[in-house]
């Protein structure tokens, strides 16, 4: 089994430094995803990047992050799963929303639910969503915009489940207590 380092502000230098630094300036910490991503700056560089993309998209933040969240869950990746519900509460999600996705329960927010759904199928199905699924969620209220905004949110999905599959990060108790 492969072990990763955390790195951290204080035993690392350079680039990773510099890069770990203003993640904490950001954050107010270091969320440990960040800490084992170190290992590869290209790999933080390019998670920083997709995250400002996303907050260019057409999709309100708060679709966004149940969106995150729901491509964690079928992902499997327990420290993003705790971050997007924390971060979805802070930026706005519907906590019933988040709440429900996270219990396997139903969500009440139409264009929460289909969100949720649609993203899970593109996860699920690799991109090959049945049409009956993609119809549900332009009938929903989303464009076709969207439908390639969805795949942004599963790109830095991919990106940071499977870095978390390997590195096995855990829930900062920051994260833990914005839940």
């Amino acid at each position: 089994m492969t072990t990763f380092t955390q790195h951290t502000v204080e035993n690392t230098q350079g680039e990773t430094k510099e890069l770990l630094s203003s993640i904490k300036k950001g954050y107010g910490f270091v969320p440990d995803l960040f800490s084992y991503m170190a290992e590869a700056p290209a790999t933080i560089q390019a998670y920083m990047m997709l995250n400002d993309l996303l907050a260019k998209t057409s999709i309100a933040m708060p679709q966004l992050q149940v969106a995150l969240l729901a491509a964690s869950i079928e992902n499997k990746c327990e420290f993003c799963i705790v971050a997007h519900r924390a971060i979805g509460k802070s930026m706005g999600a519907n906590i019933q929303s988040l709440d429900a996705l996270h219990q396997g329960d139903a969500i009440e927010d139409e264009k929460d639910s289909a969100i949720a759904k649609f993203t899970a199928a593109v996860v699920k199905h690799r991109g090959w969503v049945p049409e009956d699924e993609v119809t549900a969620f332009l009938n929903a209220g989303y464009n076709q915009q969207q439908i390639l905004e969805v795949i942004l949110v599963v790109t830095i999905k991919t990106l940071s489940n499977y870095s978390n599959h390997f590195t096995k990060p855990t829930a900062n108790a920051e994260l833990l207590a914005m839940l």
